[in-house]
Order: structure tokens, then sequence, then C-alpha cells
């Protein structure tokens, strides 16, 4: 876990996201724009067909709700490269975020996909997530 965080903090600070870990309004600018940072860790085995099902559906679906793909990335440490997948989405808001979620969990195409890619047992172990703000001084401004 002390390695994921590190490998996480990297990802932060390279992407220019470094000191924006809260949603505190005062580092918010007046947009009210948040990023999500997500960690997803596969169950053994399991990340080549969490990958597809993003490459595949997911992100297709997240279009379709309002979300924005950022980036997607595979942790280089080697314990986490075989199970890891980090992304950021961006969102209008903290609240937009959360309308998305639920459209996106009640999408009938999404709950098929879904489905269908844990038939076999789950693909997904554990789901971690964080909003951002970003920096004055952010290039993601």
């Amino acid at each position: 876990m002390k390695k994921l965080n590190q490998t996480l903090l990297f990802l932060v600070a390279a992407l220019g996201l470094a000191g924006a870990l809260s949603v505190n309004p005062a580092y918010a600018q007046g947009s009210g724009k948040v990023y999500e940072l997500r960690t997803y860790t596969a169950t053994p085995g399991n990340l080549d067909k969490l990958l597809a099902r993003f490459r595949d559906h997911t992100l297709r679906i997240f279009e379709k709700h309002g979300m924005v793909s950022v980036g997607y990335w595979i942790p280089t440490d080697e314990a986490e490269s075989s199970n890891t997948l980090v992304y950021i989405l961006e969102h209008e808001s903290q609240e937009a975020a959360m309308r998305s979620w639920q459209a996106f969990s009640q999408d009938p195409e999404w709950q098929r996909v879904n489905e269908e890619s844990n038939a076999n047992g789950p693909i997904l172990q554990g789901v971690v997530r964080k909003f951002m703000s970003a920096t004055d001084f952010s290039p993601m401004q």
C-alpha cells in the first residue's frame, strides 16, 4: 500500500495537480471544476479484462454521462503493474460528478457490460477515489 501511495503522489505531481488534493474552496477556481482521481485494483489475473472493459465500453459510457477522461495509467511499480488502473476524470463540479455517477450506474448498457464482464467472477477488487480542485497556478487551469 505504501508503494501505491508513493506512485499516486508522483502521478499527481507529474500532472501538475500537486497541492490540489482538496476540494477546499480556497483553492478552487470560480468554475467549480473538479478532478476525480480513481484507483482500481483488479482481482488476481483480471487486469486485462478490466482494461478491455474500459477500452471497449466504459470510456464511451462515461462520455455519454458528461464525464471527461483526462488520462488512464498503469503504475510502473512491479507489484501494482499487474493489478492496478489509475485514472482521472474531469467534472464541472463535485455535484455534477455525483449526478453523472448516478446516471452511469443506472445506465442499462453499463449494467449489461458490468454483468457480462463479471460473469466468471468479479474482475474488480477495490476502488479508491479522491476529488481534487486545481490550484490557481496549475497548468490545468
